[in-house]
């Protein structure tokens, strides 16, 4: 099955766990960063077993935010067996009255903390404006609730690391929203990459182009091409390659709605390319454009030692027309991700869900969200300063008093006491808060480091 895929894709453990371990001050004590007990936190966690029969009952949801994504997960949760959203909210009331309705959810509200602080939830989605994501997720755990969130998990790369470190210290579940890993499409290239279909992986190539550019005030304050649209394809290289990325190259420019050229940084580009650099010489190569004009055009090739793998568009239907001046596809692509991804998002919704259900592992975890941040800003660095960008750079700014107290340093001259910049992947240590399923795989925190 495709989640199956995603659950045998675990070869960044080294990576993943160093990322987050870099924001830990060299002089802080151990037990700093040791989690907290949970056992009583994870008892109320426990879902609900019915006394008569022993049956699973519903894992139930909570979501905020009914705004368009908000509700492509509604309906996704909709149509995932095991799992029933019983309330929403919106700060348009009227918004989460209307969802309510649409998909059968019994409460609804205006205050997000509601949903948070419901006794009756198991699990909240999380589908507000990313301003809001880290305060969220932080409340969740503080409540003993598990998250599914959609990117970013933060605005910052501080923000991120607090957000996932408050859930790992309460033992709650963290997964974040990179449908894409869910698509058919990219899982069967995914298994031909780990089968050896096509041999040992060359060059990777991803494309995004949207149907037609998004509004200026969409663009203003989004974050820039980098982070509000390639770091999905960026995610996607380290996803296929199955290691994790050493250096980035990127370029921007200006070619289709010449009204953002007066956005400062990478808001301006509505075109990128980015050159991702892997271990063993691997090489993936991205490129975005917010306009095509044949649909929405999302697209992935993995050239091999022994072949090639790529996948096409997929379409509404497999009608072809033929004709003396023209022999093609009836209609065109799917016009957006909404209805290009649906199926992704029901995928998506199933795998959390089942995690939930069968206290598995979670497919995509904070630390893949944080590691797709750190590679959208090492872009939006790159194509800032021309030059080759190690994803090194990013992370050793920011400095940790404690796991959920971080800060930013950059381009300060004066550093807190104990603060040691990591200067590459090999200095990294392995003193990190671990999430709750590496704790159950990987026993007691404090008996491995004695």
């Amino acid at each position: 099955s495709y989640c199956a895929i995603i659950f045998a894709s675990v070869k960044m453990v080294r990576f993943s766990f160093a990322l987050v371990s870099v924001f830990v001050a060299a002089s802080a004590s151990v037990s700093a960063f040791a989690p907290s007990s949970f056992s009583s936190t994870r008892q109320t966690l426990a879902l609900r077993m019915s006394i008569d029969t022993g049956a699973k009952e519903p894992v139930k949801v909570g979501v905020i935010g009914c705004g368009r994504i908000g509700i492509v997960h509604l309906g996704a949760i909709n149509k995932a067996p095991g799992v029933r959203p019983i309330v929403v909210s919106n700060p348009t009331v009227s918004k989460a009255e209307n969802a309510a309705k649409t998909f059968g959810v019994p409460k609804f509200t205006s205050d997000a903390m509601e949903v948070i602080e419901d006794p009756e939830v198991d699990a909240v989605w999380i589908c507000s404006p990313s301003q809001f994501h880290a305060d969220q997720i932080k409340a969740c755990a503080a409540n003993g609730k598990h998250v599914f969130c959609e990117k970013p998990i933060a605005t910052d790369l501080a923000e991120t690391v607090e957000a996932i470190n408050a859930c790992n210290e309460a033992g709650v579940k963290l997964m974040i929203g990179l449908q894409r890993r869910f698509d058919p499409n990219f899982l069967r290239v995914k298994k031909a990459i780990e089968d050896k279909e096509v041999g040992d992986p060359i060059i990777i190539k991803t494309c995004s182009r949207d149907p037609s550019p998004p509004p200026y005030e969409y663009v203003k304050g989004g974050g820039g091409i980098f982070n509000d649209m390639a770091v999905h394809d960026l995610d996607m290289t380290r996803f296929l390659a199955g290691e994790d990325p050493m250096e980035i190259l990127a370029v921007g420019s200006c070619h289709i709605d010449k009204s953002i050229e007066d956005l400062p940084g990478s808001e301006a580009f509505d075109t990128a390319t980015c050159i991702v650099r892997y271990p063993g010489g691997v090489n993936a190569m991205v490129d975005v454009c917010r306009q095509s004009s044949y649909g929405y055009d999302q697209r992935a090739e993995v050239l091999g030692s022994k072949g090639m793998i790529a996948t096409d568009n997929v379409y509404p239907n497999t009608a072809k027309i033929y004709r003396n001046d023209f022999t093609g596809n009836a209609d065109m692509p799917f016009d957006f991700f909404l209805s290009r991804y649906f199926e992704a998002y029901v995928t998506e919704t199933e795998a959390f869900c089942e995690s939930l259900v069968n206290d598995s592992e979670v497919p995509c975890t904070g630390v893949d969200g944080l590691i797709a941040l750190v590679m959208s800003l090492a872009a939006d660095k790159s194509a800032a300063e021309h030059r080759w960008v190690k994803f090194s750079e990013i992370i050793e700014q920011v400095y940790c008093a404690s796991p959920t107290e971080c800060s930013l340093l950059v381009d300060s001259d004066v550093f807190p006491d104990g603060f040691k910049p990591v200067k590459s992947l090999s200095e990294m240590g392995t003193i990190v808060v671990p999430d709750v399923d590496s704790q159950k795989k990987e026993g007691s925190f404090m008996g491995k480091i004695k």
